[in-house]
Order: C-alpha cells, then structure tokens, then sequence
C-alpha cells in the first residue's frame, strides 16, 4: 500500500525548501524553517449557559478541523462576565503532521477563496517570532459546515506555529507554501 502524502507537504519538500535555502543562504537543510502546528480556538463565551450550543460548536470545531477537538475552562471565577471556574468557556484543537497539512491545504485552497470580497490575509499578524495568527469570521467558508445545520454563526482563530527566526523568515515561507497575502 503507498504511503499517504498530502499535497502541500509535497509542495514544500520540493520546491519551497530549495527556494527558501536560495533566498536565505542557508547551509543545511535542517535550517529552513518548518510548519510546526497549527492551532484553532473557538471561544464560546455566547454560549456559556447552554450546553447544548456548547456541544454543537466544538462539533462544528472538530468537523472543520477532522481531529478531537478540547474544551477549555475558565481558570477563575468573574463576576462581570458570568463565568464561574472550571465553566466551558471555548475549544481549541491542536493539528500536526498529515491533518496539519491537510487543513492548510483546505484553508488556502477551498476556505479563503469563499470569503466574500476577499483580499488576502494580512500581513501584519506575525508576532515577532516568526508566527502567523488569523482570525475567521464564519465557520461557513469551510465545505464540512452546511449553512442549514448551524445553529449561530461563529469565528474562530488560527494560528499557525512555525520553527522560523524571524517574521520575514515565516512570511516567506507562508507565502511559498501559498498563503494568499495581501499585496
């Protein structure tokens, strides 16, 4: 049986490493930068009282993202915003390897471009340490969500995680792999 291999990590291994170690100089392969993780967080402070909206959007969550996803708690009571400890206050799912790919190869070919009067993503979201966080607004631009099951329209964040020293570094290397920036 052949070995499995998403699409973009092919894309990556062939082409967009021997291009970062030209524009780089680096010396060894080892230092090109690597997309380590990608991590999506959906809050659900909304929500909070029901527990079934709960239920149905950390499925929406683990529907979008094809792995279990984790349900996140309030580490502290706060009085203003209604939240007691230990209350579900949002999800998140970690992605690596094959699913990470596979995600972002949903992300930049089916999701971004299914965004109305889309532009590109922004470039200034990179935090200094080469990465890369986005916001989505709907969870409708992905293919697994039908428009007539949802139950309220929610935005979630991406972030993706990357071995690169720098922005320019990580920006690069997001831009090869297909990252539709804004220009």
């Amino acid at each position: 049986m052949a070995k499995y291999v998403n699409r973009l990590k092919a894309h990556y291994t062939d082409e967009v490493v021997k291009a970062m170690m030209d524009k780089f100089g680096y010396k060894n392969i080892m230092q090109v930068p690597k997309i380590e993780k990608v991590v999506l967080n959906m809050r659900l402070g909304d929500v909070k009282d029901n527990a079934k909206s709960v239920q149905i959007a950390i499925a929406e969550l683990e529907a979008i993202a094809g792995q279990k996803s984790v349900a996140t708690r309030a580490k502290k009571s706060v009085a203003n915003f209604k939240v007691r400890e230990n209350m579900v206050i949002g999800a998140k799912v970690t992605l690596r390897g094959n699913k990470m790919w596979d995600f972002l190869d949903k992300l930049i070919g089916v999701a971004l471009p299914r965004v109305r009067d889309f532009n590109g993503v922004p470039t200034d979201s990179f935090d200094g340490r080469g990465n890369y966080s986005m916001g989505v607004k709907e969870q409708l631009i992905f293919p697994e969500i039908s428009y007539d099951k949802i139950e309220k329209i929610r935005g979630f964040d991406i972030a993706v995680i990357t071995t690169a020293k720098t922005d320019e570094e990580a920006r690069e290397l997001l831009d090869l792999v297909g990252m539709p920036f804004k220009r």
